[in-house]
């Protein structure tokens, strides 16, 4: 930046030599003196003030993008390790547009603003001195005239950069929004919401036009302000000019020279409030990115000395446990105390809201616990960085979204360093090894229970110590089921098995079954142990039975 100054200034100084050696040019002309001098000079001075305007643009142009690229960056890399909850809070698409809109905002603002602002209050003062040079009696005309736009002027200022916030809020609102709506569109169709949902998103695009629109009458009131005055300047400069030639108290070459430096003088005005407007702009951009600081990230910490698995401790254990998702609000787990055996299925059942995604959230160190502990082979989860925790585990959500890239990419999401061979290895215990690998994938082009099948496959391909599974056979027929758990059968054989329960035949194959009620442990065993002793699980083993008849039903028929 400090280089794009300079060659600004010079640049500039080119600028305002020009006039003076025009003088010498026509007072070479009335004296008979050789115009090889003065020419050659003017001419000096354009090329040398191209090449230098050329290196300068080339310069900032570069250092905008760099900062851009800075600042996108740093987003991204606050993004990915921010707090689960401090992410979820915020529409996705919000977030989207800070990255890429707010930063070209910055760009712009950081491309020329700072330099702008310099380079046209230096050549604005440096005209006016050589203007004071040639004429003082002009000069104080055209200080008079430049002192009433700049106070005008600073009077329309303010409200630009109140309607560019507005815009660039409702802009954000548009993203997340339309974000939203795309990733649901099956949802809206399929609820014939289509002009609801346009007519929220052109709201908010209605809004911010409006917003932007009153931000450019205002910058077009600003410029008309400035060549209006100006104009109206040079107008006085050229008939008090006139009147003083007249009268011999000025030469013409000075008026024409000083006729040149008060056209000279627009571009300066005029670059001042476009910079100044276009700061404006790049601050309210700056502070939508700075926001992005306050978002609570994951604390890093150095990896363990020890992190293998030790004896035959549970592998998983949680002691009066107590989280919630706010200071203020109820807890969602409420003095939950578990074990979970290095070896075997474990099945957590209850209704809805009784907080099964939020125990595995405490698990996978989404959520922080208020109260109590927990533990990871032995050692409190403080003694584990959320890196090291997240190691030993694996989790397949009940959406389980995909990744950009291919089938191939997100199975290796979790162990990047697999070879081919092991990547269809676990396609085929998923009954996937049909699909090609190297296919590019989307929410579009895959069954729900393709995708939950390759997150499945993702998942035991990183064989981790305990695999956390929200009812990964949710979405699969009756054959892909059965393989899917004979694969988690094997795994249970040789590490840990966690699954939040919906269909039956999880929680009979379970080798231990945590009912979940309120936030709380309400009672655990196996489920004959749980048929003779808890009611609640009795209604929910009836209710499962109801929808697997239900099902089987259907499948006979079609």
């Amino acid at each position: 930046m400090a280089l794009g100054l300079v060659l600004a200034l010079l640049g500039s100084a080119t600028g305002l030599a020009a006039p003076l050696v025009t003088k010498w040019v026509l007072d070479s002309l009335g004296s008979g003196e050789s115009l090889l001098g003065p020419v050659g000079l003017l001419l000096a001075l354009t090329l040398g003030g191209s090449l230098v305007f050329l290196l300068q643009w080339r310069i900032l142009g570069a250092m905008g993008e760099r900062v851009v690229l800075g600042a996108r960056t740093s987003m991204v890399r606050r993004y990915l390790r921010a707090t689960v909850p401090a992410i979820t809070a915020r529409p996705s698409g919000e977030l989207v547009t800070r990255v890429t809109s707010d930063t070209v905002l910055l760009s712009e603002a950081t491309a020329s603003a700072f330099v702008g602002i310099i380079n046209s209050t230096v050549m604005l003062i440096g005209t006016l001195v050589l203007m004071g040079v040639l004429d003082l009696v002009l000069l104080g005309a055209t200080i008079a005239a430049v002192v009433v736009v700049t106070i005008l002027f600073l009077l329309v200022m303010p409200g630009i950069a109140k309607a560019k916030t507005e815009a660039q809020e409702h802009l954000g609102r548009l993203g997340g929004t339309l974000e939203g709506s795309l990733r649901a569109i099956k949802t809206v169709k399929a609820n014939r919401a289509e002009e609801r949902i346009e007519e929220q998103i052109v709201a908010s695009a209605a809004t911010s036009a409006e917003f932007s629109i009153r931000a450019a009458r205002r910058e077009g009131l600003a410029w008309t302000i400035a060549w209006t005055g100006v104009q109206l300047a040079i107008i006085v400069v050229l008939a008090l000019g006139a009147w003083r030639v007249d009268d011999g108290l000025l030469e013409v070459s000075s008026l024409i020279a000083f006729l040149l430096y008060a056209f000279n003088l627009m571009g300066p005005i005029t670059e001042l409030s476009q910079q100044v407007t276009q700061l404006q702009t790049g601050l309210v951009a700056a502070g939508r990115i700075r926001e992005v600081d306050s978002i609570p990230i994951e604390p890093e910490r150095e990896p363990s000395a020890d992190a293998a698995p030790t004896g035959d401790d549970p592998i998983l254990a949680l002691h009066n446990v107590v989280a919630a998702y706010g200071p203020d609000a109820e807890p969602a787990v409420d003095g939950v105390s578990l074990t979970v055996p290095r070896r075997g299925h474990v099945a957590i059942v209850g209704p809805s809201g009784a907080g099964k995604t939020s125990l595995f959230s405490l698990i996978l160190r989404f959520l922080e616990p208020q109260s109590g502990r927990l533990e990871l082979d032995g050692r409190e989860y403080a003694g584990w960085s959320h890196a090291e925790v997240r190691d030993r585990l694996a989790y397949v959500e009940q959406e389980t979204p995909v990744v950009p890239g291919t089938i191939l990419d997100n199975v290796l999401l979790g162990r990047p360093e697999a070879t081919r061979e092991q990547v269809e290895a676990v396609m085929a215990q998923v009954r996937l090894e049909h699909l090609d690998l190297d296919e590019s994938l989307s929410g579009t082009n895959v069954s729900g229970g393709e995708r939950q099948r390759i997150a499945v496959a993702r998942a035991m391909l990183r064989a981790p110590d305990v695999l956390l599974l929200d009812e990964a056979t949710a979405q699969v027929d009756a054959l892909t089921e059965s393989a899917i758990g004979t694969a988690i059968q094997e795994h249970a054989r040789r590490g840990a098995v966690l699954t939040i329960a919906h269909r039956l035949s999880t929680v009979i194959d379970a080798d231990t079954i945590v009912v979940l009620q309120d936030g709380r442990v309400r009672a655990q065993g196996t489920h004959t142990e749980l048929l003779n002793t808890d009611e609640l699980y009795r209604s929910f083993v009836e209710a499962l039975r109801i929808d697997q008849s239900s099902y089987g039903k259907s499948v006979m028929i079609s």
